[in-house]
């Protein structure tokens, strides 16, 4: 991955962006350079960097051309997240990892149609899911859609992916419904990222007794 804009588009002032493009747009207005490296990120935007890198990390799993297996960074990211960290800290050969201006660019604008009605409702909500408790049922839950995005499987990465950003988003912007509403969908991408590979897995085992 490559950094973020530091404008704001012309025709649209700052607070009428849509929560991702203005999440992007604060993160290059905090680092005006042509890269940022994940572990610059973490440093400045403190108990919000969870939500923000996560949300960075399966963005790209949105746009056609843009690899979408950042697994191992979510993982760790996740697992962090759930043991009740309250910032992450990322080994050193993933914190230097930077992020391009322009496929920051590219990730504010590619939200798909149903993240996009997602985004309208986004705003600061109070409840159980921006509690502690709740930080920790994301982080473990970062982690487990970060175990499908690291194993292949036909379809598997998008519907973990997309319930990921989700809960991201509403980490990020302190929405605890829109959190819960991650928290689902996250759940059941999970769910059928397991059974397809579950049902792979099993006509392997029967092609390798037929073969053997």
């Amino acid at each position: 991955m490559d950094g973020l804009t530091q404008h704001a588009p012309a025709d649209l002032p700052h607070e009428e962006l849509a929560p991702i493009s203005r999440i992007v747009t604060e993160v290059a207005a905090q680092f005006p350079g042509a890269r940022i490296t994940l572990g610059e990120m973490g440093e400045a935007f403190g108990d919000r960097a969870f939500g923000l890198l996560i949300l960075l990390l399966c963005l790209p799993s949105l746009l056609p051309g843009m690899a979408s297996v950042f697994g191992i960074p979510m993982l760790i990211l996740g697992v962090q997240m759930g043991m009740g960290r309250r910032e992450p800290k990322l080994p050193r050969f993933i914190a230097r990892q930077s992020i391009k201006r322009e496929d920051l660019l590219r990730l504010a604008g590619g939200s798909t149609k149903w993240l996009k009605k997602i985004e309208r409702f986004v705003r600061p909500r109070e409840g159980f899911f921006i509690s502690n408790t709740g930080d920790r049922l994301v982080g473990w839950l970062t982690a487990y859609s970060a175990l499908m995005l690291i194993l292949p499987g036909p379809g598997t990465n998008g519907p973990p992916a997309f319930g990921t950003i989700v809960m991201a988003l509403g980490v990020v912007e302190a929405d605890s419904r829109v959190v819960g509403i991650g928290v689902l969908l996250t759940l059941l991408g999970c769910i059928f990222a397991t059974c397809v590979l579950g049902a792979l897995g099993w006509m392997a085992v029967q092609a390798l007794g037929w073969i053997f």
